[in-house]
């Protein structure tokens, strides 16, 4: 079956989309970065992406699929909620931001086909982002490691916090373990990216990206037991180095995962269930119930939310919830349906990732990595295109730009 050539230039808007992404407020880097300027660069990026795809796909030909489509009433949910301006005229510039993305999303869409394209520009954007990290660590240990985080690492030349990079090391390591798994990259390659993405990870020290990555793993690989000896393996062998790692090293890991907090702090996560508990009893009406108070910061009282059903409840209501739920249980299904293969476990990676973390980190109902991730397994679960039937007159293709052609097809 013939397919259709991938834009070389498809991979830069993936990164620019990335780019977006990363955000604008964290740690104090070693040249101070103004968040105006952060934001143009981070603003200017998404801009930039929704430009190219818009250019390299001027028919608008898109691939209906339905966690775009949700995105796309969550979107417009949030511009009825935002539109009473509760949260300042900060909620219409998100709305804005999160229609470019969304956008974005849609064009990319036609270049879903169930390959692994998208996983490796996935793993080459976010291994650079470590970069900068690891980069910012060897020139200031004093602002990688400063005292204000206790320690954990965050980002000396851009504005990251442990979380994010918690997040961004534990989503590379574990596609690439798929990958390696899958035969689809040498020991050799996976090692470069593991490696220093693990002690990246323990020197965050945290506990949510940590616990979904191995969770993740386990049901990624669990997903391929029956049908691969290398993923039965694979298990075996990670069981059982899990459990001597439990029974030798118990002390070390539970002061790792207690990071010096006291039980009642641990307890009550790090102070978050003060703020769910303010923000559930706080009184609204029935429009703010249904429909929230608009895109915000992801913050109740001037503190974070962390927890992203509890941000959307409170900026797209229940709305809001029952879209984001609705396109997290597709996504489930529709991976649960597919045959075993490498891209279904990488997707049941992805979306049990974002499942998990969703309970202490905010992030599905606005642009982010974690919407960032399930796109990749949206592009994962989707069915190569079909060839035309015979005897089928054949339909000229949209003319891409030279410079934006890639030398090879798939």
């Amino acid at each position: 079956m013939e397919t259709e050539r991938t834009p070389r230039i498809v991979g830069v808007i993936w990164g620019l989309l990335v780019l977006n992404t990363l955000g604008s407020a964290g740690a104090v880097t070693i040249v101070p970065l103004p968040r105006s300027l952060i934001q143009m660069v981070t603003m200017g990026s998404l801009v930039a992406a929704f430009t190219l795809a818009l250019v390299i796909n001027a028919r608008l030909r898109v691939r209906p699929n339905a966690y775009v489509f949700l995105l796309t009433l969550l979107l417009v949910t949030s511009v009825i909620s935002s539109a009473h301006l509760e949260s300042g005229f900060g909620a219409l510039f998100r709305c804005f931001r999160l229609t470019l993305f969304v956008g974005t999303l849609w064009l990319l869409s036609r270049w879903w086909d169930g390959s692994l394209t998208f996983v490796r520009h996935h793993i080459r954007m976010y291994f650079a982002v470590l970069g900068s990290v690891a980069l910012g660590l060897a020139i200031s240990p004093g602002a990688a490691l400063p005292d204000l985080y206790g320690g954990r690492l965050v980002g000396a030349l851009w504005p990251l916090t442990p979380p994010q990079i918690g997040q961004y090391a534990a989503v590379i390591i574990g596609l690439t373990a798929l990958l390696l798994l899958g035969r689809r990259i040498d020991r050799t390659s996976a090692a470069v990216v593991i490696v220093p993405s693990l002690v990246l990870l323990a020197l965050t020290h945290t506990r949510t990206a940590t616990l979904g990555l191995l969770l993740g793993l386990v049901l990624a690989i669990g997903s391929l037991l029956m049908t691969s000896s290398a993923a039965r393996r694979f298990f075996t062998w990670s069981v059982a180095i899990a459990t001597v790692a439990a029974v030798g090293f118990a002390g070390a890991l539970q002061a790792w995962f207690l990071r010096g907090q006291s039980k009642d702090n641990f307890s009550s996560l790090t102070g978050r269930a003060k703020v769910w508990d303010a923000l559930l009893a706080a009184p609204r009406t029935t429009g703010e119930k249904w429909f929230g108070v608009g895109l915000g910061d992801k913050s109740f009282g001037g503190l974070p939310i962390d927890n992203s059903w509890l941000a959307v409840y409170n900026e797209q209501g229940l709305i809001g919830v029952g879209l984001v739920a609705a396109f997290i249980v597709v996504l489930g299904g529709v991976a649960l349906l597919r045959p075993p293969s490498l891209q279904r476990a990488c997707a049941i990676f992805l979306i049990s990732y974002c499942a998990i973390a969703s309970y202490t980190e905010a992030g599905l109902g606005d642009a982010s990595p974690y919407l960032l991730h399930l796109a990749l397994a949206v592009s994962l679960l989707a069915a190569p295109a079909e060839a035309p039937a015979p005897g089928t007159p054949a339909v000229p293709r949209p003319r891409v730009p030279r410079w934006a052609q890639r030398t090879e097809v798939r």
